[in-house]
């Protein structure tokens, strides 16, 4: 039975808050654990993981609160009494969250202080305060709601009121995994056995309540049900002894994507396990059309022309459109190219070799003439380098090594499925804000938004606009120097969050360029990482907004070798 109290939103939010400000991943797991223990029914601990791990609702549930950061923000102002543009916009760019915006404003503002009676909400009384959002349409009712709920929570309540309504991270450094070997810890359960239940259920929050129950033997496979995602290390990060245990395949320029399917019923998911069936109906015709047996496969999704695969540019414009139209289908043709099979005949795959699916994938790839990727023998390093470049021409993104005995590693970065990847390229950017870390990098600023010049572009007031964020790419070294110059560069600050005048110089290196409109530049960057810190140049050499379009038209109209049989896929 639960505590008293222990089932609060609150103590949750006080327990989060907590692991955030913690250094390490054991400390983090043994606080999550020893919080997870103290809740003593299936219904909490669901909850409880669930809001940590997955969002209001399971991943695999369909629900969505679906409330619109812009909608949330405007309520937020609204109940602040402050105005939009002028005040909450420059308070969210100073510290480059949202949620911690509102946090603040609700604490320093009195007529936000004043609206609120906290009343020690439950896990069960925020979660039903969850499914009436999910349910409600109208954007003044959702309002309505979500004023209703801030009514009754703190400052601090609200800010992870609002990330668990976000369905994803909860952005205190403590992910899956981590909470994984939590939820195996607080109830003496196997570490791989929870990791399996996840995986196949595709739920974390039905993983935790089998561990508490005992039950992890009984958790099983459903079709129609997504399966955590194997993930891939890049080779960077991974030595490799023996380069000859992997295979190699093409890295598609692509997005991920794993197909159920059984007769004239076929649904995809999304690597964040979310449906995508309706955005992409000429794939689903095409499975339907086949008849297939239950079958799950995973691979990727392309718009593919001409016999070759098309920049992943022209696939992002497919990308959210829930009902394309038959004028869009025409333009950007998609087509679904498998490497993976993880269920077929009634039975489970994903503890068989990378060796044994893949035969299994080319004898059901080519029954019923479905596009799948050719794998290579690996010989040598060399041989990797040609193979590499090959794919670039071929204007994907690199290559994959997969060792050939791994089993499917669901939701884990590990060595078995390892990416050699080139950067898309870099600009010199200028640090325009520099947040405070977490974890280990706690008590630094180590998170850092950087911009590029619009000092000549007549379409801006301003001299730098943000293009994108970066937490990495420097050692402990540049780190430390970096807080000692940035100190002399403060403008103001807020909260975590130092302002800082043009002055240092960055070359960003990142993986892509996307079009987003919803932020000032119309752009952002893919996996930015620092490349190198130019101490050596002016704010006056930065890249301009006008050299990142150049970049993304570029790569836009690069041209690409088409795909054949005999060097990337069999059945086209």
């Amino acid at each position: 039975m639960t505590k008293p109290g222990q089932d609060s939103f609150l103590l949750f939010c006080k327990i989060v808050q907590v692991i955030s400000e913690s250094r390490g991943t054991v400390r983090k797991t043994d606080i999550f654990a020893d919080y997870l223990s103290g809740l003593g029914n299936t219904s909490d601990i669901d909850r409880a993981v669930r809001f940590a791990g997955e969002g209001a609702f399971s991943s695999v549930s369909g629900k969505r609160a679906s409330i619109g950061s812009r909608t949330v923000a405007l309520c937020a102002a609204e109940f602040c009494n402050i105005d939009y543009d002028i005040v909450f916009k420059a308070c969210r760019t100073a510290t480059g969250s949202a949620s911690e915006t509102i946090e603040k404003l609700m604490d320093n503002i009195p007529e936000a202080r004043e609206k609120r009676t906290p009343s020690a909400l439950s896990l069960a009384q925020v979660e039903e305060l969850f499914i009436q959002l999910e349910k409600e349409r109208k954007r003044d009712a959702k309002q309505a709601l979500l004023v209703r709920a801030w009514e009754q929570m703190t400052s601090t309540e609200i800010k992870y009121f609002i990330r668990v309504m976000g369905q994803g991270s909860l952005r205190i450094g403590f992910e899956a995994k981590s909470i994984i070997n939590a939820v195996s810890k607080a109830f003496s359960s196997d570490t791989e056995a929870v990791r399996y239940a996840h995986m196949i259920t595709g739920s974390l929050g039905e993983a935790a309540v089998l561990s508490f129950e005992n039950r992890l033997h009984t958790a099983t496979f459903k079709l129609f049900q997504p399966v955590a995602f194997m993930l891939a290390s890049p080779i960077e990060s991974r030595s490799v002894d023996h380069i000859t245990d992997y295979i190699a395949e093409e890295k598609f320029d692509g997005m991920r994507c794993q197909i159920h399917a059984q007769g004239d019923t076929v649904m995809l998911y999304s690597r964040d396990l979310n449906e995508i069936t309706n955005s992409f109906p000429e794939v689903v015709a095409f499975f339907k059309q086949k008849s297939l047996p239950g079958v799950v496969l995973d691979g990727e999704l392309c718009v593919f022309t001409d016999n070759t695969i098309q920049p992943f540019q022209l696939l992002q414009k497919r990308m959210g459109v829930k009902k394309p139209s038959p004028k869009m289908t025409g333009e950007y043709p998609v087509v679904f190219i498998a490497y993976d099979i993880l269920y077929n005949d009634d039975e489970p795959l994903f503890e068989k070799s990378l060796i044994n699916r893949r035969e299994i994938l080319k004898s059901f790839c080519d029954t019923f003439g479905i596009m799948r990727s050719r794998q290579f023998e690996v010989k040598s390093r060399e041989q990797v380098e040609d193979m590499f470049d090959r794919a670039l021409a071929h204007g994907n993104e690199g290559l994959m090594l997969k060792h050939k005995q791994s089993t499917y590693e669901y939701g884990q970065r590990r060595k078995s499925w390892l990416k050699v990847k080139k950067p898309g390229g870099s600009i010199d950017t200028v640090i325009m804000y520099a947040h405070a870390g977490s974890g280990k990098r706690g008590g630094t600023y180590s998170d850092f938004t950087l911009g590029v010049s619009v000092s000549e572009d007549d379409r801006y007031e301003e001299e730098f606009i943000p293009i994108g964020k970066a937490y990495g790419g420097y050692t402990d070294v540049e780190l430390k120097r970096l807080n000692k110059e940035m100190k002399k560069l403060i403008v103001d600050r807020f909260g975590p969050t130092y302002s800082l005048k043009p002055g240092i110089v960055v070359e960003l290196e990142f993986d892509d360029i996307q079009v987003n409109k919803r932020t000032k530049a119309g752009y952002t960057l893919r996996f930015p990482r620092f490349k190198a810190i130019r101490w050596d140049l002016a704010p006056s050499d930065a890249d301009t907004l006008m050299d990142v379009e150049q970049l993304y038209n570029k790569k836009l109209h690069d041209d690409r070798k088409p795909q054949s049989e005999h060097q990337s896929f069999i059945g086209i």
